[in-house]
């Protein structure tokens, strides 16, 4: 049987017996540059840089009207699935891609002879009047309709004119195979993505599998680049 060695033994003992004596030297030094301590001077500039306040909850082009609108537009209406509705037949009902669609069916007035436009378009739905399906508006809030929206009185021009409309955006112009398409027209009057993805009412070869996700434009951005980007060269 060994004996034990003491000296082995008190080795720890003595380092940290060294270690506290040493915080215990340190330790005035310690608290009289704490309490002579002063911050440096604020220059000009950094005294008038006004402080950042809190987030807006109309953040990302109206996101806060945009998530209203998602939730006033009913279960049965998300999980429809499209009808036959193509783009030649959405792009007919405009001058030009992103101009106001025309109305293309007789007004319906209701109490006060008033137009009831979103009576049909704010929540989307089956319309037993014109028998069909109703698109929803992405701009509920906005109840003046026929400030925009117009009636064809007759289908022959006034005047004679050579105008020509734009060729519309061409879809499937994601930048990687699987990546999510980028938006390919503004976002004015047409922030609320689910009113023409989603739907019954809406175009079968722009509809989208996924409504339930609510935030479209987490993933989804503005293609607002004319060409490709080129970093300056450093000088």
């Amino acid at each position: 049987m060994e004996k034990p060695n003491h000296k082995t033994d008190a080795k720890p003992g003595k380092i940290f017996l060294i270690f506290a004596g040493l915080c215990l030297a340190a330790l005035p030094f310690i608290i009289f540059a704490a309490i002579t301590y002063e911050s440096p001077p604020i220059v000009a500039a950094e005294r008038q840089t006004p402080l950042i306040g809190p987030q807006s909850i109309d953040f990302d082009q109206k996101g806060n009207t945009i998530f209203k609108n998602f939730d006033r537009i009913s279960n049965a209406y998300m999980a429809a699935t499209s009808t036959g509705r193509t783009l030649e037949a959405y792009y007919s009902l405009r001058q030009y891609p992103g101009s106001p669609p025309y109305i293309p069916h007789k007004l319906v007035k209701g109490d006060g002879a008033q137009m009831e436009c979103l009576t049909c378009h704010a929540k989307g739905g089956w319309s037993e009047v014109l028998k069909g399906n109703t698109p929803v508006t992405p701009h509920p809030e906005q109840t003046s309709c026929r400030q925009c929206h117009v009636t064809i009185i007759t289908n022959s021009l006034f005047v004679g004119t050579d105008w020509m409309s734009v060729i519309p955006p061409r879809l499937g112009r994601s930048f990687l195979p699987g990546a999510p398409p980028p938006i390919v027209h503004d976002l004015q009057n047409r922030g609320n993505c689910i009113a023409c993805h989603v739907g019954p009412g809406t175009v079968s070869a722009i509809r989208v599998e996924h409504p339930m996700r609510g935030n479209c434009r987490q993933c989804h951005v503005p293609d607002s680049f004319a060409g490709v980007f080129q970093r300056a060269p450093s000088k």
